[in-house]
C-alpha cells in the first residue's frame, strides 16, 4: 500500500470520526413550524407599563378542498417588551415560530399617541420583516381585528395581505405603508407618516380600510376620513380609480379620474419659505350624470371640476398646517434646497404655520361616457 493511499484512509476515519460528535442539524421540518401570518400589537392590560402581543397563525390542512373556511390560531402574551411576550409565546406551543411569512403588523391606535421607538425596535431589527412588513393601525384594538374572519376570505388565503399587496382589492381609499417606509418618515424632518385605520363592522364579519391616521412626533396624531385619505392617497401616491362627486346648479356629476400627476415647488421671500405651489394634472371622463350632457360642453365640465377638487385639496392642505403636520414631505423637499443651511428645518418649522398654498389643478375631461 503506498503513502498516498495511507493518507487517504486517515483522512476518511477522522471525517466518519468527527461526525460522531456533531450536534443534529439545525433545520426544522414543516411539520414543526407554524408560520405566523399576522402580529398584533395592544397596550398591555395586566402590566403596567408594556404590549400585548397577538399572533394569527395558519393552520396547514392536507388539500384547500378538504377546508371549508380558514383556519387559524390565535395566540396572546404580555411582556414589557414586544421581543419578551414573544419568547413567552415559545413556550405556549410545540413548534417553532417561524416569522419569515409574516407581512402585516397591526398597532392599537393608542400606541400610536406614545414613544413608538420601544416597539418599532424589535421589529427594524429583524432582517426577515422589515423589507416586507405593511403596518396598519387598528380600531378598536389589534387582537380584535387578527381574529375577523371575513366570509369573502378563502382557505388558504390572508385577507390583510389582498388589502395591502395589491394582489387582490385597488382602491384609493386604501393607504399602504411599509414597516421600513413607517420608520424611516417618522424619525425624519420634514414629514410624517400616514397609516391606514383597519376597522370591523358590529357582527366582526368584515374588514373595512377606508382612513387614515397621520403619526407625528410627540404623540400628535390626526385622522383622515375616507374623503380626505381619498385626496392624500391619490396626489402623494397617484392612486388610481379616484372617483369625485361635482354638484352644481343641479347638474350632478360622478368624475372617474384615471392619471393623476402632482408637483409642488416652494417659493422663498428674503431667505424665508412663503408659499408651497401645487400643481395637480388629472385626466378621467364623466362616468355618470343625472342630466344629458354635450360633448361640445366638456371644457366647461373641466372647470366645473377644477373649482370643486381644487377647494377639497387646499381643504386637506390647510387641515394639515392647521395641525402641524406634514405627510406631504414639504419640509423634506425645503431642508434638501437648503442644505448650505445650518438648521433649514429649523427656519421651515417657524415658518410652515402661516405659509400660503396655492393649488392649481388642471382637469381634461376626455369624454362625457359612452352611451347609445
Amino acid at each position: 500500500m503506498g503513502k498516498a493511499s495511507r493518507m487517504k484512509r486517515c483522512i476518511l476515519v477522522l471525517v466518519l470520526l468527527s461526525s460522531t460528535i456533531l450536534s443534529a442539524c439545525a433545520f426544522k421540518d414543516i411539520d414543526r413550524r407554524l408560520f405566523v401570518s399576522v402580529i398584533g400589537i395592544d397596550p398591555a392590560e395586566k402590566l403596567d407599563k408594556g404590549f400585548k402581543v397577538t399572533l394569527k397563525i395558519a393552520i396547514p390542512f392536507g388539500a384547500i378542498k378538504q377546508a371549508s373556511s380558514p383556519t387559524f390560531a390565535y395566540l396572546s402574551e404580555e411582556g414589557e417588551t414586544v421581543g419578551e411576550a414573544i419568547r413567552i409565546l415559545e413556550t405556549h406551543v410545540d413548534k417553532v415560530l417561524e416569522f419569515g411569512h409574516m407581512k402585516t403588523i397591526v398597532v392599537n391606535e393608542e400606541l400610536l399617541k406614545g414613544d413608538l421607538q420601544e416597539f418599532m425596535n424589535y421589529f427594524v431589527r429583524r432582517g426577515d420583516l422589515q423589507m416586507i412588513s405593511y403596518v396598519t393601525a387598528a380600531r378598536p384594538s389589534a387582537e380584535t381585528i387578527l381574529k375577523v374572519e371575513p366570509n369573502t376570505e378563502a382557505p388558504a388565503s390572508i385577507s390583510f395581505f389582498n388589502f395591502f399587496g395589491g394582489t387582490g382589492t385597488e382602491s384609493p381609499f386604501i393607504v399602504t405603508c411599509y414597516l421600513f417606509e413607517f420608520r424611516r418618515d417618522y424619525f425624519s424632518k420634514g414629514i410624517d407618516p400616514v397609516l391606514p385605520i383597519m376597522e370591523t363592522n358590529e357582527d366582526k364579519s368584515e374588514l373595512i380600510v377606508n382612513k387614515s391616521i397621520v403619526v407625528g412626533e410627540k404623540g400628535k396624531t390626526l385622522e383622515l376620513d375616507s374623503i380626505l385619505t381619498k385626496q392624500y392617497n391619490s396626489l402623494v401616491h397617484n392612486a388610481s380609480g379616484f372617483s369625485y362627486k361635482v354638484k352644481e346648479d343641479g347638474l350632478q356629476l360622478l368624475l372617474n379620474i384615471d392619471k393623476i400627476d402632482t408637483k409642488f415647488k416652494i417659493l422663498s421671500d428674503d431667505g424665508r419659505p412663503s408659499k408651497v405651489v401645487l400643481t395637480i394634472n388629472k385626466v378621467g371622463f364623466i362616468g355618470e350624470s343625472n342630466k344629458p350632457l354635450s360633448p361640445k360642453k366638456l371644457p366647461y365640465y373641466s372647470n366645473l371640476a377644477e373649482h370643486a377638487l381644487k377647494s377639497k385639496v387646499h381643504e386637506l392642505v390647510m387641515k394639515l398646517q392647521k395641525e402641524q403636520l406634514d405627510p406631504f414631505g414639504f419640509g423634506l423637499r425645503y431642508r434638501t434646497m437648503r442644505l448650505h443651511s445650518s438648521d433649514p428645518y429649523k427656519l421651515w418649522e417657524e415658518a410652515y404655520p402661516d405659509i400660503e398654498f396655492d393649488v392649481v389643478m388642471k382637469i381634461h375631461l376626455k369624454s362625457t361616457g359612452v352611451t347609445e
